[in-house]
């Protein structure tokens, strides 16, 4: 009887740990990013490739945390590099690549879809998210 029990409570043990070791490689998973900027005032819209951002964890509500400083990137390049003012700039982001990839097809879709936008493809050579100081 008290083998039974000892090799329940070891049994349980295993259970418990590898449960835990699985829970800690689910947070580590990568997360994409891709930025749209577009002016109320302009018929160019910028927008760059999906990323992979570096060392970033969705929070538990599956947000992007400092999502605004990654939008705020993105709209310092059109305004400084390529010289354009007013631009609302928009971070789309997940951590399933093919999800953000059916986002990315859909948003310029749209924008393809009416003929007055110009579509600008600013390359990752050019233009890379980073992570936010902490």
């Amino acid at each position: 009887m008290k083998q039974l029990r000892s090799l329940l409570v070891l049994m349980l043990m295993f259970i418990l740990c590898t449960g835990f070791i699985g829970k800690k490689n689910d947070k580590e998973k990568a997360v994409y990013a891709f930025g749209v900027a577009a002016s109320f005032s302009d018929t160019l819209v910028y927008y760059t490739d999906i990323q992979l951002l570096d060392s970033v964890q969705l929070d538990k509500n599956k947000f992007l945390p400092k999502r605004q400083e990654y939008s705020r990137q993105l709209k310092e390049y059109v305004q400084y590099q390529l010289v354009h003012d007013n631009y609302t700039t928009m971070i789309y982001f997940s951590d399933k690549k093919e999800k953000l990839q059916k986002r990315f097809d859909k948003t310029l879709k749209k924008y393809q879809k009416d003929t007055i936008f110009s579509l600008h493809l600013i390359p990752t050579a050019d233009f890379k998210f980073k992570k936010p100081q902490e």
